[in-house]
């Protein structure tokens, strides 16, 4: 016979799933600053982008399209259409005056973010050390 104790399974459950949930937004939030970032420096199509991304992180054009389209539709970014020799015309997506504010205000808090967390994993950001 099995015994459990459902309340530390319970915790257990509820926090792998809040870790989860954490480690989906924070890779949502490092996503878009990737993207604002790479948008920053030149203008870029959708699937260059996941390519470009997907050199250091997993990622899939299922991902990048819909943060793509969210951030143009609250005018994050303006698009264009340029030929391509490849097949048909592309869509271009550039930072607008809007884009480039996003972009610096999410620079500064994964900067102050990072330091933080480097403080704490050296041990100079807590007061037992």
């Amino acid at each position: 016979m099995y015994y459990y104790n459902f309340s530390t399974l319970q915790y257990s459950v509820l926090y792998k799933v809040m870790v989860i949930k954490m480690n989906i937004q924070f890779k949502k939030g490092a996503l878009e600053l990737c993207v604002l970032s790479m948008i920053a420096r030149k203008d870029r199509y959708g699937y260059e982008l996941v390519e470009e991304i997907s050199l250091n992180f997993e990622v899939s054009e299922g991902t990048i399209y819909p943060l793509l389209r969210r951030l143009t539709k609250e005018g994050v970014f303006s698009t264009y259409l340029m030929e391509s020799t490849e097949g048909p015309p592309r869509k271009y997506y550039k930072l607008t005056p809007k884009g480039m504010q996003m972009k610096e205000d999410l620079v500064n808090e994964w900067n102050s973010f990072s330091n933080r967390m480097e403080m704490i994993i050296e041990g100079r950001g807590t007061t037992n050390e």
